[in-house]
């Protein structure tokens, strides 16, 4: 007899229960872990770290920042901002990146790009403009990142990137023409430039031109001198120069300019006056006062056009193009590169920080100073920071013509010659289009220029998706002769009604049946479909038939459903 209650819960099923719950939770558990370590990397390198690595992050971290200290300075130049915003995007990024970055080799920063961008934001209005940018744009690509989006970026073609970026390094090293002969002034492009300088050709200074062409024949020499970072001491003690090149050469011209000041001469133009110390740490400016009134945030944004939207995909590209490149054979995780710039970003805006993406020069070097984890951004960053606090007076010293020629330099080793040759080579109208966005980008405004670009690859595009290539020929058999069409890629719906049209016109001048081979679609829509069906019923008003051969189960279905009689 079962004394059992009746609501009671057999036993079997409570532990089968209490199972299930543990499992569930434990799965959760194990997800969320492995979500958060995904997204954080430093809790999953840190616990492996090897004090032999040491090291080598200490060393290419400081060789990192030998190179970020003149490059940072130079660039917020180019932005016309003062010096010191481009040393706090440097330190505040590599902080950042330490934590949330996935690439050991990549170091994000200020780059010309991006410099070059903002410029006109800074002369229409302040600096303000720019740091609220820096913010917007983080984000954005955060925001991306998170709902997986920079697939969108794919649609952004070789040619299209090449171009902008040829242009943009035109554009900043002519922007420096009048910096390196020590004219008065700036210019805004290549043509600007040009004039400028042929208009004022009374006004050039003999000691900047010199400093400037010597400051360029150095960084070349030194870029091209024979050195390993593992082999002899005199080729380690070469190699750390080519590295750190371009601190040398500013801190010799700093030194020069300095001894000439103290003996009551100054030959060259020089950077001036920075702001002392550290950055102020604060939220970013949501309102901004210039131009003689306040700028609500809606008026702020408005007043940034294009550019905020066009700053964060050239940085999002620029950044990806670094990250693919050295990636060294390792898997990329594009999702958590794009949250790690936007983050970098975001947190930048609170020191002050112009906008930063990935650098492919400063990658360079850390990547061959051989780098362990993205732990060496620590003494990139502490470098940087120790400079910005201790070094603001010593700054004022540096020529212009030195950093005119760092730059120029700079810009001339992102000329890709060998992209362009391979361009030419492979495929002539991959070359118009790199040359195109190019021209676009250097006479016109470099957001309109890629935009105009990327309009025109799509178009490009679309114009080969609705003319597909097809293969044809007569196959005589017994008793007919038929026409067998073999289509060299997919079919979609932008070229249906010319293929139908195509095929009409080549059965009508013959009178032939038709085969349409298949072999070579995965797929076709609704729309190919239904025009497959309206030709086949046109041929059989002339006696003609078409038979479908070859299909793949995919395209088998979707003809059964919408053309069941081919």
């Amino acid at each position: 007899m079962n004394h059992e209650p009746k609501n009671a819960v057999p036993t079997l099923k409570r532990v089968s229960l209490i199972l299930t719950i543990t499992t569930v939770s434990r799965c959760d558990k194990d997800f969320c872990c492995g979500y958060v370590k995904r997204r954080v990397p430093i809790l999953s390198w840190m616990r492996n770290y090897k004090l032999t690595w040491l090291p080598q992050d200490a060393l290419a971290g400081f060789t990192v920042g030998l190179t970020a200290i003149p490059q940072g300075i130079a660039y917020a130049i180019v932005a016309e901002l003062s010096p010191e915003y481009g040393l706090y995007a440097t330190f505040m990024a590599s902080f950042v990146y330490i934590v949330f970055g996935s690439c050991k080799s990549i170091t994000i920063g200020p780059t010309a790009i991006m410099a070059t961008m903002v410029r006109p934001l800074v002369l229409q209005y302040n600096a303000d403009m720019v740091v609220l940018l820096s913010f917007l744009k983080g984000c954005m690509i955060t925001l991306l990142g998170l709902l997986h989006l920079g697939f969108l970026l794919d649609f952004i073609s070789l040619p299209v990137i090449t171009g902008f970026t040829a242009a943009a390094s035109i554009n900043i090293a002519s922007s420096q023409f009048k910096p390196l002969l020590g004219i008065p002034g700036r210019s805004e492009d290549l043509v600007d430039s040009l004039i400028s300088v042929f208009s004022n050709l009374e006004n050039i200074r003999y000691q900047d031109t010199l400093l400037g062409i010597v400051t360029v024949v150095a960084l070349v020499i030194f870029k091209n001198l024979p050195g390993r970072r593992t082999g002899t001491w005199p080729q380690k003690i070469t190699w750390t120069v080519t590295l750190a090149r371009n601190a040398l050469v500013v801190i010799t011209g700093t030194v020069v300019a300095y001894i000439f000041y103290i003996n009551d001469k100054e030959p060259f133009k020089l950077t001036g006056s920075m702001g002392n110390g550290l950055p102020p740490f604060g939220p970013p400016p949501f309102s901004i006062t210039a131009n003689n009134r306040t700028y609500n945030f809606l008026e702020t944004t408005a007043a940034m056009g294009t550019t905020l939207f066009s700053v964060p995909i050239v940085s999002t590209i620029e950044h990806m193009a670094i990250a693919k490149a050295f990636a060294m054979g390792e898997s990329l995780d594009a999702t958590q590169e794009m949250l790690a710039l936007g983050l970098s970003n975001i947190f930048g805006s609170f020191v002050r920080s112009m906008p930063v993406t990935g650098s492919f020069t400063r990658t360079a070097v850390n990547h061959a100073s051989g780098v362990k984890t993205t732990f060496g951004g620590l003494f990139t960053g502490c470098l940087v920071l120790v400079a910005s606090s201790l070094l603001t007076s010593t700054f004022r010293f540096i020529p212009k013509a030195t950093l005119a020629g760092v730059i120029i330099c700079s810009m001339y080793y992102m000329l890709d010659f060998k992209t362009y040759a391979l361009l030419w080579r492979a495929k002539k109208i991959d070359f118009l289009l790199m040359l195109v966005t190019l021209l676009f980008c250097v006479f016109l405004k470099l957001e309109w220029g890629i935009m105009i670009g990327i309009v025109l690859n799509l178009v490009i595009l679309l114009y080969f998706s609705a003319r597909p290539s097809v293969h044809t020929e007569i196959e005589q058999a017994e008793n007919e002769t038929a026409i067998r069409i073999t289509p060299e890629e997919s079919i979609t719906f932008p070229a249906a009604e010319h293929f139908r049209a195509n095929i009409m016109k080549l059965s009508e001048e013959n009178s032939y049946n038709v085969i349409l081979d298949c072999k070579n679609l995965k797929r076709i829509d609704v729309t190919v479909a239904k025009n497959l069906k309206l030709l086949a019923n046109d041929l059989r008003l002339r006696g003609q038939t078409i038979v479908c051969e070859n299909c793949h189960e995919n395209v088998e279905n979707v003809l059964k459903t919408v053309a069941p009689d081919l």
